[in-house]
């Protein structure tokens, strides 16, 4: 997976140096397909790559951590 992100993100970012530095009738299409590329393709791979195996309960605010979180700065406030 990590081979196909990297592959990816050099194929895009290729495509954008290309389509700017090459003088062709095409360049901004090449621009445009790197871009593409990169928010469609590279992006979404990478974040799914990155939390496939996290529980996203971990990361959410709930009641419970926030009356934690009082309690390990002395806030005797109840909400």
């Amino acid at each position: 997976m990590k081979y196909l992100i990297g592959l990816s993100f050099i194929a895009s970012v290729a495509s954008i140096i290309c389509g700017y530095w090459l003088e062709v009738d095409y360049g901004q299409k090449l621009i445009g397909f790197g871009v593409l590329g990169l928010f469609f393709v590279v992006i979404p791979l990478f974040t799914y790559h990155r939390w496939k195996d996290r529980d996203a309960k971990e990361y959410m605010l709930t009641k419970e951590k926030i009356e934690d979180m009082r309690k390990k700065e002395g806030d005797k406030r109840r909400f």
